[in-house]
């Protein structure tokens, strides 16, 4: 069945979002794969920080998603892979939402919206980095058509994981 993707904007993080972000994002099934658990408020504070910055060098950040209420659900976006270990030097896409909002479909048509962004930022490839365990993830890399790269051992958590691959 296919049904029409929902309205969803996209827009650079305020100093605002960081609030909204540690609000949606405090809950455990949001965390599974990351941690667990919400982290500091201050945390959200400067990953926002840092997302204006990468929309003023880059074009692109990872942005909060919007719906058609202008109600922050979380983040949707690129940036460069920011660790020492896997796709160093490659562009990654990810998502995070609220748990509310899961299965309607916000996902993947703002991930749809952070490909055709990246696309004319003139990006030649994207990566996704999932665990192995996280199904729902591991079907928006489908819907946007992307492969599975390499199957890895994230070096912190010590989950398998897999980095999924598209050329723009």
């Amino acid at each position: 069945m296919n049904r029409a993707l929902p309205v969803v904007r996209l827009r650079v993080p305020n100093q605002e979002d960081a609030f909204a972000w540690h609000r949606i994002f405090d809950d455990p099934d949001v965390m599974e794969f990351h941690g667990g658990k919400s982290e500091e408020l201050s945390v959200y504070e400067e990953l926002t920080a840092r997302q204006r910055r990468h929309d003023a060098q880059y074009g692109f950040c990872f942005w909060t998603m919007l719906d058609e209420d202008d109600q922050a659900l979380g983040f949707t976006g690129a940036q460069p892979w920011p660790y020492d270990w896997g796709p160093m030097g490659e562009i990654e896409i990810g998502w995070r939402l609220g748990r509310e909002h899961w299965g309607k479909g916000y996902v993947t048509a703002a991930a749809r919206q952070t490909l055709d962004r990246v696309r004319a930022a003139g990006v030649p490839s994207v990566v996704a980095m999932v665990a192995a365990e996280n199904k729902r993830s591991i079907a928006v890399t489908q819907r946007l058509g992307m492969h599975l790269a390499e199957v890895f051992t994230a070096p912190v958590s010590k989950r398998e994981g897999h980095c999924y691959r598209l050329d723009l």
